[in-house]
């Protein structure tokens, strides 16, 4: 492997909305001591990547209201490093803007994308498997996918429906991606045997995936490739607001991977969770006998099967009864909210916004 064509991009720019309250506009998850490590999300996965991927081909995109926290929690990355979105546009503009700036660098880059805020248990086995993804795809016009093998019918997550692989070959041809499906339809992928969790990372060549987006998202494309004549200069910022003011809100998924012909997936099996909401929190924290898992300072009288998280570390909370509920105190938003109906949480942030302003967002 030639370490020197290997970039990574960390996509760090949403708001982790189903995280709230904790996760704000102005201090999203992906910044936040989630799991009681000692660390943040985002430095976490950079740190999961120095491994595989040279300090300086590591790129983190962030909203330029968080570039200053992604600084000063990558104190080892240059400014150039620290790519700022002036405003969300979902994956595609924030990929198109990385593999073009990239690109610019270094023409025969390499380039793994992938989420600040995913948990990975087995870390050995995640760096064979981004090793082996970069080489393949440095070896043939592909673009890959990581597929995590499924073990359970979860609704939460995207599948990928794959065929089988050539002789020889640990990548599979993609067939299809399903968006986040009913759970009988859930079941009926677990059962089929040859489907895969989309975990939403992608590695190809820059030149492969400039490609796909010059065919795919043309408009995308020349937006970003107009502003790459000011990348590495004092007038990137000012020529990206121009590209995301005009570009399309679109996923990479819809936009790129679920049309172009050359798609393949590596399935993978590394312990993986997205950390999306408080339920997959709940799923890979430490639990006590009753099958609570308490961030803070809690005595507990017949609850089970909470999630407790409190911001603050000296404030003792008590709780009688509880069974199944999401407890989150921020010191100014207490939620209290059942597990099972976890998803609404977005249309709450919606509302509290609505009644009480940008305060609590």
């Amino acid at each position: 492997m030639n370490g020197n064509n290997d970039y990574v991009v960390i996509m760090a720019g949403g708001t982790g909305t189903r995280f709230w309250p904790i996760s704000r506009v102005a201090f999203p998850k992906q910044f936040q001591d989630i799991l009681g490590t000692g660390k943040s999300l985002l430095r976490m996965t950079y740190e999961r990547f120095l491994p595989v991927i040279p300090n300086e081909n590591i790129f983190v995109v962030v909203n330029e209201t968080c570039r200053e926290i992604a600084m000063k929690q990558l104190p080892e990355l240059s400014a150039d490093q620290i790519l700022a979105e002036p405003v969300g546009r979902n994956t595609a503009p924030c990929i198109a803007y990385a593999t073009i700036k990239i690109m610019k660098r270094n023409p025969d880059a390499a380039i793994f994308v992938a989420a600040s805020d995913h948990l990975i248990s087995n870390e050995t086995e995640f760096h064979r498997v981004a090793r082996l993804s970069l080489d393949r795809c440095r070896e043939d016009e592909i673009i890959i996918t990581i597929g995590i093998e499924p073990t359970r019918p979860d609704t939460g997550y995207g599948y990928i429906q794959f065929l089988a692989s050539k002789k020889g070959k640990e990548y599979c041809k993609v067939k299809t991606f399903t968006e986040k499906p009913d759970l009988e339809i859930a079941k009926s992928f677990l059962s089929s045997g040859d489907f895969l969790w989309n975990s939403g990372m992608f590695i190809f060549r820059a030149g492969i995936m400039a490609e796909a987006l010059q065919l795919y998202l043309p408009d995308t494309f020349e937006l970003f490739h107009a502003a790459s004549g000011k990348f590495f200069s004092s007038g990137e910022a000012k020529a990206i607001v121009g590209a995301y003011t005009k570009s399309k809100n679109i996923s990479i998924d819809h936009g790129v991977m679920e049309k172009a012909k050359n798609v393949n997936v590596i399935p993978a099996k590394f312990g993986w969770s997205d950390l999306g909401t408080w339920v997959s929190l709940y799923e890979n924290s430490e639990k006590d006998y009753w099958m609570n898992s308490v961030y803070g300072d809690a005595i507990l009288y017949n609850a089970t099967n909470n999630v407790i998280k409190m911001g603050d570390p000296d404030k003792l909370v008590i709780i009688n009864g509880l069974e199944n509920y999401i407890i989150v105190d921020t010191g100014d938003v207490l939620m209290v909210w059942p597990k099972s109906e976890e998803q609404e949480i977005r249309d709450v942030v919606k509302e509290v916004k609505s009644k009480k302003g940008e305060k609590f967002s």
